[in-house]
């Protein structure tokens, strides 16, 4: 059993920023050498978040039209009061979309479906420096 860890930096645009990382993560898994095993990937700060869709423009603005409905930016939050930066809504969006993903991996290779991709949720309302770890855990 091995254990590789990568970081991957970017920098995001602020709220509503999705981008697409599933190719930064498989090229960690091909460079690491593993074949059999599970990746794990991690946005470090409470105001984004990692998740899994078709990542398509269609499906982007139905993301981001669901999240507004769900946790509008225009909303009334006691963070906002507290610390006066006008994000409270980007922690709730990141707190229901999670920090992280497991993605499982075989012969080398993430198992994610057709369509599916491994999305970076920026929900912030400035741009951002995010780094995302990608944890492999496994077997060559």
């Amino acid at each position: 059993m091995k254990i590789v860890t990568e970081k991957i930096k970017l920098k995001t645009t602020g709220n509503p920023d999705l981008i697409n990382i599933t190719e930064k993560v498989s090229e960690i898994l091909t460079r690491s050498q593993l074949k059999n095993g599970i990746a794990t990937v991690f946005v470090v700060g409470s105001t984004a978040a990692i998740t899994t869709f078709e990542f398509e423009p269609g499906l982007i603005k139905d993301v981001q039209d669901l999240l507004e409905k769900l946790i509008s930016e225009k909303g009334s939050y006691a963070h906002d009061l507290t610390w006066n930066d006008a994000n409270g809504f980007s922690h709730l969006r990141a707190m229901l979309l999670g920090p992280s993903l497991v993605v499982p991996f075989e012969e080398g290779r993430l198992l994610l479906g057709t369509w599916q991709q491994v999305v970076l949720a920026e929900f912030d309302c400035r741009s951002r420096s995010r780094t995302i770890v990608v944890q492999l855990i496994g077997i060559s």
